[in-house]
């Protein structure tokens, strides 16, 4: 979450309210770790609740009238609305980092997480070795080694945003 903040930051110079959206289920989000990453890059963070679908627009609403951008946390909630999300967050004019690269396919500004397609390659390397005999219990817990970074520079250009040269030459994707 600190690096989404940072990637943030990035897209937006000068930027130093930043709101943090969420929905019911959201987990493994460390909020002293989200504070703590906000204090380092000089920024304010506001909280905001999505508590059903229907309150989506209304959320990323007050987020534009309250920040300069928002990170939007992973849960199934918002997750199976992502589309509307991000329509939200462009019709409201508010830049927007996600979890996953699936809302920025669905017209979200950029996202930062781990790989997908390392994922499953993870999850298939196991499969493999308990077909092949060995314990589940006996294998290792894994933590995600490859990240990515997706930018929708369609989305940028509706925000009217220019996504700096130094956050492109790293992305793994680019949507144009």
């Amino acid at each position: 979450m600190g690096k989404r903040l940072q990637l943030l930051a990035e897209v937006l110079p000068g930027v130093s309210h930043i709101g943090i959206v969420q929905g019911p289920g959201t987990t493994g989000v460390d909020f002293p770790e989200i504070q703590a990453a906000a204090v380092k890059l000089r920024l304010t963070l506001d909280s905001f609740e999505v508590p059903q679908p229907d309150d989506i627009d209304a959320v990323f609403k007050k987020a534009a009238e309250r920040t300069g951008g928002v990170a939007v946390l992973s849960g199934p909630l918002i997750f199976a609305h992502r589309a509307r999300a991000a329509a939200a967050a462009a019709r409201h004019k508010v830049p927007a980092i996600y979890y996953d690269e699936a809302y920025t396919e669905s017209g979200g500004l950029v996202s930062y997480g781990p790989s997908l397609r390392g994922l499953h390659r993870n999850a298939a390397v196991l499969v493999d070795k308990i077909l092949k005999g060995a314990k589940p219990s006996d294998l290792p817990v894994e933590q995600p080694t490859k990240f990515e970074l997706i930018v929708n520079l369609r989305s940028a250009r509706a925000l009217g945003l220019k996504i700096p040269q130094s956050v492109l030459v790293r992305a793994d994707q680019i949507i144009e």
